[in-house]
């Protein structure tokens, strides 16, 4: 399929983490109630460790003072057994309920990717890479998915810790806070530069395992190509180059987010030092009671613990929000325009189509009284590039009466496939018409004019199912006797019942368990199984051998009988019987007229015909 700049990407535009985390968001909403509970779990879980270690100062000062004994103990330590009891439970209906909340995002996430995948118009697919599109679906979704089961409630929890355990120690004694309040600024700096620079690295690390998915994407598929061509060792070379880029922005994402945790336990051990230093001089000079000292030491490394934990965790923040920008850059997308509200539609009644015009559209007001569908096809002056700039197509006019079967001949890249992209609307033509019995096709909708255009392309795709499920793929309403039809019309039916199982026979990836005619076959019995009135060939028998082609030539005339058809072929022998036949070279009609007539002109098609001149 033709299309531009495959393959080309922009990482390099800066990224906003705000809005991205607001988007992220917007996915748990559907979960209110259960964040509520989560969020009380995990402020029962933060206050009971808090709780629990405040328990130590009247534990340690009344046994120093003489005034605990034994039960006193016992009870204290009971007492702190619930309440670390009730924090462990917290935790696990926290973890649990999180988890589900997480799968929901993420399902909700997959589902909205999936569905504009849909929408998006067919030059999306021409210019991006397929690998890097599934990366998407998979490395960046699952990127996301580790920070809402883990991070998420981490960050919660570590807020609420900081919060409580810094009340904790103004309560405790102002003067040893007033150390802490004075690290934590040197802390935040610390944390932030090294931050800074890991984010960018993971954007990179992500955009780059993007490229390496989509290298091996193309290669795995074209593998057969890979070695008909001896391209091994620079297929190798050209994957160690993706891989090295990888690794380079690996090293760089997992250096800087490593080095976090080290950075901040550090700046936590002085923070440590200082605390300890200065509260025992308080102790010995002002008289503060060793239980306050011990618990205060504690809280200052439970102050430090959850932004220790935090910046652990940067390396999963960041790759999450790399990979939701990514994603979300998909779902930004701009997607096919909407069809017109007063947009006509094809109706199908007693095996006949009709054309169905919609209220208050008088422009086709004509088609109410003579709704017949004849599939009459004209395009007039079309004009068309799919880079502005660079025009494919020029000026080309011409036209299909209904039952005729038009051909397009020419060199590679002259514009026959681009002509057949355009009345699909895959692409939209920049000046001229095309029109259907005078509709111009911009006023038909975009899902009714394709299910009346059926298509069999030289590039074969079949999916996972039987053989009989991927032929009903062409009208699923089909009952298994028109399948079995539509096969003997495509010449099919004879090698689908030497199959294992016939017409459920499971075909494997992508067809890979027949051979290349045989794929084609059932995906020109796909064909001929819809009643769409137009039919397009795009070397539709390329792939066959010369008898199977006879045979599919026969029931082809059968197909095309009652249809308008347009075909496109290298093979010359295949459009002889055509009734018109264009010439294209450079985006331009040069010749058109039957076989004969065009054959005695003497010009580029009876060059082509008689050897003179190749395709090229």
């Amino acid at each position: 399929m033709p299309g531009p700049n495959r393959g080309l990407h922009d990482f390099g535009k800066p990224k906003n983490t705000r809005k991205t985390i607001g988007r992220l968001t917007a996915y748990l909403e559907q979960d209110k109630g259960r964040l509520v509970i989560v969020f009380f779990c995990v402020i029962v879980t933060a206050l009971s460790s808090l709780a629990g270690s405040y328990m130590l100062r009247p534990i340690i000062n009344g046994l120093a003072s003489g005034d605990g004994d034994l039960a006193f103990l016992a009870r204290s330590v009971f007492v702190m057994l619930l309440i670390y009891a009730a924090g462990i439970l917290s935790q696990y209906f926290q973890a649990r309920i999180m988890i589900g909340v997480a799968q929901n995002a993420l399902q909700k996430l997959r589902n909205e990717l999936f569905d504009k995948i849909q929408k998006l118009p067919v030059r999306y697919f021409d210019s991006n890479n397929h690998g890097d599109v599934m990366s998407r679906f998979t490395n960046d979704v699952d990127a996301v998915g580790e920070m809402l089961n883990q991070t998420l409630v981490q960050i919660i929890s570590g807020v609420i810790s900081i919060v409580g355990t810094f009340s904790l120690m103004l309560y405790t004694n102002f003067y040893l806070t007033i150390i802490t309040i004075v690290m934590l600024p040197l802390m935040l700096k610390a944390g932030g530069g090294v931050a800074k620079r890991s984010r960018k690295y993971y954007q990179a690390q992500q955009a780059a395992l993007g490229e390496l998915n989509g290298y091996i994407e193309e290669t795995v598929t074209g593998q057969k190509v890979v070695k008909v061509f001896c391209h091994e060792e620079q297929a190798v070379r050209d994957f160690e180059g993706y891989n090295k880029t990888l690794r380079e922005k690996q090293l760089g994402a997992q250096f800087f987010g490593g080095i976090m945790g080290p950075v901040m336990g550090n700046m936590s051990q002085i923070n440590y030092t200082l605390t300890a230093v200065v509260g025992g001089i308080l102790c010995v000079l002002r008289g503060f009671d060793v239980g306050g000292l011990t618990v205060f030491v504690n809280y200052s490394r439970q102050f430090s613990r959850p932004i220790n934990e935090l910046s652990m965790q940067m390396n999963t923040i960041f790759s999450a929000l790399a990979g939701a920008e990514r994603v979300f850059a998909v779902m930004d997308e701009a997607e096919e325009t909407k069809d017109r509200k007063d947009a006509l539609s094809i109706v199908e009644k007693d095996g006949k189509c009709f054309w169905d015009v919609p209220k208050g559209n008088e422009k086709y007001a004509f088609k109410r009284e003579s709704p017949a569908f004849h599939s009459e096809i004209v395009l007039q002056n079309v004009t068309f590039g799919y880079l502005p700039g660079k025009t494919i197509l020029k000026h080309i006019t011409l036209y299909a009466k209904p039952g005729q079967k038009i051909a397009f001949v020419g060199s590679t890249g002259a514009g026959k496939t681009t002509i057949t992209n355009l009345i699909n609307r895959f692409y939209d033509i920049e000046s001229g018409s095309i029109t259907i019995d005078g509709v111009d096709i911009m006023d038909i909708s975009r899902a009714s004019l394709r299910r009346n255009v059926a298509m069999v392309l030289q590039d074969t795709h079949l999916f996972a199912g039987t053989v009989m499920e991927n032929i009903r793929y062409g009208r699923l309403d089909a009952t298994d006797e028109e399948v079995i039809e539509a096969a003997k019309t495509a010449s099919a039916h004879s090698f689908i019942m030497r199959l294992e199982h016939g017409y459920d026979t499971m075909l494997e990836g992508d067809g890979a368990n027949l051979s290349q005619g045989q794929r084609q076959l059932l995906n020109i019995a796909r064909a001929a199984i819809s009643k769409a009135p137009i039919l397009i060939l795009d070397e539709a028998t390329s792939s066959v051998d010369t008898r199977t082609e006879k045979h599919i030539e026969r029931g082809m005339d059968r197909l095309m009988a009652e249809r308008t058809t347009l075909v496109i072929a290298h093979r010359l022998s295949t459009v002889r019987n055509a009734n018109a036949i264009m010439v294209l070279e450079n985006g331009e009609i040069i010749e058109r007229g039957d076989h004969e007539t065009l054959l005695e002109q003497k010009g580029r098609y009876y060059k082509l015909y008689t050897g003179l001149s190749e395709l090229e």
